[in-house]
């Protein structure tokens, strides 16, 4: 399953059930300390936080969601570092990811969350010109990732990504544990546990989408409702919760998520 290059439909994204060998749970943004009703849970909704002062790991209930496609531009070996943009133009984006442990919701540190995604005008570092833009390629802009910290949380600076052909904006992550740091500044080793996707508002994204470098961007966008991937799950499907950093959407936003993965 991959994403789709410039000039082809992406008629074979969607997920089948053979190829979900993990599975993976998204639990609601927010605070992890709030507890999720039994009954919620199992209609795939959830409910206002209770005042139940229970231990997260032992109160949570988490729903279970299944990962998505790695898509055809990951590069293995990319940087450990809190922060990606390599000076690439864009509206700032501060992601703060949250991992949990999907059978106790026991936050995990020292996990490495890794990203990659497109710049403004679509293209992916590596593979620059798949989306019919012509700029510098350094192989490693807009891909990295963090060691979660003592409370579970990688904190990652970006910028917003733009779009190509065929797929709505999007960040593709995976989670590892048990990495070990190498002395270039990348990592080696360890258990991949999570693969899947951020998606973005679309509210937001028509906002930022109409203004520069992203209006530049003249491949037409595919929608969240269009995209044959985010399947309209909401947070259990990946979508970030984003909060504006400033009254226009050049100041860019944050975004945060917490991501549970099966041990």
């Amino acid at each position: 399953m991959t994403d789709t290059p410039m000039n082809e439909t992406p008629m074979n994204e969607t997920p089948t059930r053979d190829t979900i060998a993990r599975r993976t749970v998204l639990v609601a943004t927010g605070a992890t300390a709030a507890t999720l009703a039994v009954g919620a849970a199992a209609s795939g909704t959830s409910t206002a936080p209770t005042t139940d002062t229970a231990p997260v790991a032992a109160a949570a209930v988490c729903t279970l969601t299944k990962e998505m496609t790695e898509g055809p531009y990951y590069l293995d070996g990319q940087y450990v570092r809190a922060d990606i943009t390599e000076g690439k133009t864009g509206f700032p984006l501060k992601l703060a990811l949250t991992v949990v442990d999907d059978d106790t919701c026991a936050t995990i540190s020292n996990a490495l969350v890794e990203i990659w995604h497109c710049d403004a005008l679509g293209e992916y570092s590596g593979y620059v010109g798949n989306n019919g833009h012509n700029e510098p390629d350094s192989g490693t802009f807009l891909r990295g990732g963090v060691l979660t910290d003592s409370g579970g949380v990688a904190r990652i600076t970006t910028v917003y990504p733009g779009w190509y052909r065929g797929r709505c904006v999007h960040i593709h992550v995976k989670v590892h544990v048990g990495v070990t740091l190498t002395a270039d500044g990348s990592f080696t080793g360890g258990t991949e546990l999570h693969t899947g996707q951020l998606f973005f508002d679309e509210t937001v994204t028509a906002k930022v989408g109409a203004l520069s470098p992203y209006s530049a961007n003249t491949v037409t966008r595919t929608t969240l409702a269009q995209d044959s991937i985010y399947d309209d799950g909401g947070a259990a499907s990946g979508l970030l919760t984003l909060t504006a950093l400033g009254s226009s959407p050049s100041a860019g936003y944050s975004g945060t998520l917490t991501l549970g993965v099966e041990r």
